[in-house]
């Protein structure tokens, strides 16, 4: 029997009003849990900061009450007009499934613990208890942080703290970075053994699938219980979430081992409040016979090393050079050529370059490559091993088209016919942001960030209408990227870089500036990783959130009445820029209103050149300038998709289909000789899933959901669908495919593992092993039928450099598209509004005496 039963609640924070709501109550009520999130609040700027916080998670007796902004009203007149806020509701609907006590959930979990019962209740006149308020926002700082096992037993509705203030995914902050790094250094043996340590990176730990389905469904956004795997007896609700955890790769400069430590994270945001904090070591183990990517703090050593070296010093002057400040000396990684690039040494082979001028900050200095001289550093103890002044070879002449700045050193002027073009959203963005939480529109996703892939995207959903927030990927990044070089000359057959593996792309990101490189209303994420030393860097402005106009949606006329509607197309991209020696990359997700995901890679900076003896004429690459020419070379970059298509996190029910255009036979189901149709072939283990693109089949892959259907009763699922592509063009036996296997095919699946990140391993540089990573996995032959599934995309680009592409490259654009396959029952795209301009325009529409618009005649409708 279901009693109704009106509860008033008080909001309590930066603002505070009531409302009213109804509740229905079982008679026999259980313990379930209220989740949500505050918005909208009309005021000055931080209370409305304020407001976005997400709410802590409520227990409540009989039924879970969930937001419903859509659906919103305006808050009772009773609240004083200063405390009103914008439209805000609760809707009502009965649990899924309830835990069959507290202390069943609290026996099921011991590792996480409860808050007392905060009995914040009330008698009234007739002496009996009746819940009167709770406050939902609090600060962090007020969060009781109690070790008591006891789950709230009483029917009023108890407020439950956020245990922790960081989502199990939310990259580390710089304080959890800080008590990790001096955990490890605190558990050195000796203290030779802690001034040795160099910290390549430190990173958090992710979570198991599992964790983070807890998380979003009672902790944080989108509170979203119906994430969680379906159990006998209803989910367990801990109160409290597991420990957060920091994953470090340390180098031993000493020893020259690189070890890998897991370290416990506790109370790590007390350190903001001045209060106690403390890490625990969980493991640690060396990783025998690799070098890990080289560090900042190498490269500037390795230049001053080699500029104070004497012979150096006296082969630039036989080039002209005498003056050190010119000299540009860019560290390279040796790769693995032979036995002498074992990773028993620590091992770099710089590119040098010298500038013209002393006194221009933006003097282009890669436009005098320096060639003949060969030189190998031993990082490790940070001395010159090998130099060799092997042949002259003049420096190339002063180019006066080498720079790209405006002023004496760049011949011309700006263009003076360019005007402004302002980009206003006079209302704000369509976006919110709940720390690294992001809704745009149906979309809603987590943004993090690692030193070494940049940029990452967690937990990406769309959220269709009746059937809620559907996952569609669980993980997205760019975790590799090769760049191989075709001239077989010293020194370039050694260009090779991993830029990713060998350096590190998220720690080479920028600090974007406005107006530069986002335009519009933008939200910027600051990034923090650790330096060689261990301290903290920071790296404000990292990365980038901005809405985009996109051309046209959808369009379409009725070419009788002249009627016609169309609908402009918005994208919410999501990006960061980093800098590695000469060149530069832009990487990009796209969100689009339709359903789609782009990822997009944006190539630019300066090519990476070469000298030539005068008279020589080279093959391998484009003559720039004389005496100066551009090698051929490729860039190959690798994204990383853990798909989640209408699955739960861990749950293991997506399966992949390859799709390739056929070509019917002549006979008698096509006798106009113009049958073709779409063939679908199940990849169903890993070697089967070692794919190429072949643009003659418009060849794609669908990743489908085996257990849900769309109104037609085909299985639900997105395509990947390939952009220009190509494969390396470096000979079976090239040495650098040794360490990138990978890029041998375009497309990898596999099943999900923890440790399978990066397809050529953790630790490519000067790596002997063959095949490491992805080609070694795929050896297991696991079955994908139906699995959790990874997608590996290799993509690339080749360049042959153009005149064009000098002093500095404009922007080439490469990637692919993630699109939905019958995922939805129609086009997501038909309900996005008109825009203003096209609602302007049917004010000026043409009306007859009836008032109903008259259409304007044109095209065959004007004839008839």
């Amino acid at each position: 029997m279901l009693e109704r039963e009106r509860r008033r609640l008080w909001f309590h924070g930066c603002s505070s009003f009531p409302l009213e709501i109804t509740a229905q109550q079982e008679a026999s009520p259980s313990l379930i849990a209220i989740t949500g999130s505050v918005s909208g609040w009309r005021g000055g700027e931080e209370e409305e900061e304020r407001a976005e916080e997400a709410v802590p998670v409520l227990y409540v007796t009989g039924t879970l009450l969930r937001w419903n902004r859509r659906t919103a009203r305006q808050p009772s007149s009773m609240a004083p007009a200063s405390q009103k806020a914008t439209p805000l509701s609760l809707s009502l609907s009965p649990p899924p499934c309830c835990p069959p006590s507290a202390a069943a959930s609290s026996a099921a979990a011991p590792e996480w613990t409860a808050p007392p019962l905060q009995d914040d209740r009330r008698r009234n006149s007739n002496n009996t208890t009746t819940t009167n308020k709770v406050s939902l926002i609090r600060s962090v700082d007020s969060l009781p942080e109690s070790t008591s096992t006891n789950a709230p037993t009483a029917k009023g509705i108890t407020a439950m703290p956020r245990a922790q203030s960081s989502h199990p995914l939310d990259p580390l902050s710089a304080a959890e970075i800080s008590v990790a790094v001096a955990t490890v250094r605190a558990a050195g043996a000796t203290p030779e053994v802690r001034d040795s340590m160099r910290f390549i990176e430190a990173v958090l730990r992710e979570p198991d699938k599992h964790i983070v389905a807890l998380a979003d469904a009672y902790f944080f956004p989108p509170f979203q219980p119906s994430l969680l795997p379906r159990t006998k007896g209803g989910p367990v609700i801990p109160t409290k979430l597991p420990p957060r955890c920091a994953r470090l790769v340390v180098y031993n400069r000493k020893s020259n081992e690189t070890s890998i430590w897991i370290v416990e994270l506790s109370q790590v945001h007390a350190v903001t409040r001045g209060g106690h904090h403390r890490g625990k070591v969980i493991s640690s183990h060396v990783i025998p016979d690799v070098q890990p990517p080289m560090d900042a703090v190498e490269y500037a050593e390795c230049e001053a090393v080699v500029k104070d070296y004497p012979p150096f010093i006296e082969a630039m002057k036989k080039r002209g050079i005498e003056d050190m400040e010119l000299v540009m000396v860019d560290p390279w990684c040796t790769g693995y050529h032979s036995e002498v690039d074992a990773p028993s040494r620590r091992l770099a082979k710089p590119l040098i370059f010298c500038r013209s001028e002393s006194d221009c900050p933006m003097e282009n200095g890669y436009a005098r490559p320096v060639e003949g001289i060969h030189v190998l550093v031993d990082l490790r103890n940070m001395v010159v091993i090998e130099f060799e002044d092997r042949k002259l070879v003049p420096l190339p002449p002063v180019d006066p088209l080498r720079n790209y700045t405006p002023g004496e050193t760049r011949g011309g002027s700006d263009r003076s016919d360019v005007k402004p073009l302002q980009i206003s959203q006079p209302e704000g963005p369509s976006f919110r942001v709940n720390g690294q939480y992001v809704e745009w529109q149906k979309w809603n996703f987590r943004v993090g960030f690692t030193p070494k892939e940049g940029l990452v995207i967690y937990s990406v959903a769309y959220v269709d209408g009746s059937r809620g927030r559907r996952p569609v990927a669980h993980r997205l990044s760019f975790v590799e990227m090769v760049v191989p070089y075709g001239d077989p000359n010293d020194p370039h057959y050694r260009k090779n870089a991993f830029d990713a593996g060998e350096d590190g792309l998220g720690k080479n990101a920028h600090s974007l500036k406005k107006g530069c490189d986002c335009l519009g209303y933008i939200k910027y994420f600051d990034a923090h990783f650790t330096n060689f030393t261990g301290g903290v860097e920071t790296i404000e402005n990292c990365i980038c959130l901005h809405e985009e106009d996109h051309g046209i949606l959808w369009k379409h006329q009725d070419w009788r009445t002249g009627l016609a509607e169309v609908r402009r197309s918005r994208r919410l991209s999501v990006s960061f820029i980093c800098t590695v020696a000469n060149y530069e990359y832009a990487f990009f997700w796209h969100f689009y209103q339709d359903g789609k995901i782009e990822a997009e890679v944006k190539l630019t900076g300066i090519l990476s050149l070469g000298a030539l003896m005068p008279g020589e004429l080279r093959k391998y690459g484009t003559m720039i300038a004389p005496g100066l020419y551009a090698p051929v070379h490729q860039h190959f970059f690798v994204a990383r998709m853990d798909m989640a298509v209408d699955s739960k996190p861990g749950e293991a029910l997506n399966q992949v289909v390859e799709v390739n255009m056929k070509v019917e036979e002549v006979g008698d189901h096509n006798v106009h000789n113009n049958a073709f149709f779409a063939e679908e072939t199940l990849l169903k283990s890993e070697l089967e899933a070692m794919r190429d693109c072949e643009p003659l089949t418009a060849r794609h892959w669908i990743v489908r959901n085996t257990r849900t259907g769309n109104r037609t009763g085909q299985l639900t699922g997105f395509k990947l669908v390939p952009g220009t592509n190509c494969l390396p063009l470096g000979g079976p036996e090239a040495m650098f495919l040794r360490r990138a296997a990978f890029l041998k095919h375009n497309l990898w699946v596999t099943t999900y593992s923890r440790d399978e990140m990066f397809p050529g391993g953790e630790f490519p540089n000067q790596n002997p092993r063959i095949g490491e990573g992805l080609a070694t996995w795929v050896q297991q032959n696991r079955p994908l039928e139906e699995a959790d599934i990874v997608l590996w995309y290799v993509f690339g680009v080749t360049h042959v450099p153009r005149l064009e592409d000098w002093p500095v490259m404009p922007v080439e654009r490469i990637g692919f598209m993630l699109m939905p396959h019958g995922f939805f029952n129609c086009s997501p795209a038909v309900d996005v509004p008109p825009s203003p301009c096209e609602l302007d325009a049917k004010d000026n529409d043409i009306k007859d005496s009836s008032g109903a618009t008259k259409p304007i005649q044109s095209g065959l409708a004007s004839k008839l």
